[in-house]
């Protein structure tokens, strides 16, 4: 009964949390100037720009990966082209620690230095 309960409450609070990822359609780049290291890559091909990153979150074949630095927070959104492909950039977002919008060809020049 007790690992039932312990369980249960598992389950009750991994529903709680969510990690959305979001869809190409949704969120089109529409000026990459400055970001053409990064548009098109790999998972591995990034970890070799910026080295592992901080978070790596997973969805129905999306994939978010976040690298963090003094300068700037860079969220990658990695969508296969076709299916059965790998996953490649397609989408990025820089934030400073406040959470407000930063240069994203900026930011990624600060953390690929590091």
């Amino acid at each position: 009964m007790r690992r039932a309960i312990i369980i249960a409450s598992g389950l009750a609070l991994t529903g709680c949390v969510t990690t959305e990822v979001p869809t190409t359609t949704s969120r089109p780049m529409t000026n990459t100037a400055g970001l053409e290291r990064v548009i098109g890559q790999t998972a591995t091909q990034l970890a070799r720009i910026f080295g592992e990153p901080a978070q790596d979150f997973r969805e129905d074949g999306a994939r978010k990966l976040q690298w963090t630095g003094e300068a700037c927070v860079l969220d990658t959104y990695l969508y296969p082209e076709s299916r059965g492909r790998e996953p490649v950039a397609t989408y990025v977002d820089a934030r400073n620690a406040s959470g407000d919008d930063v240069d994203r060809a900026a930011c990624v020049e600060a953390l690929a230095r590091r």
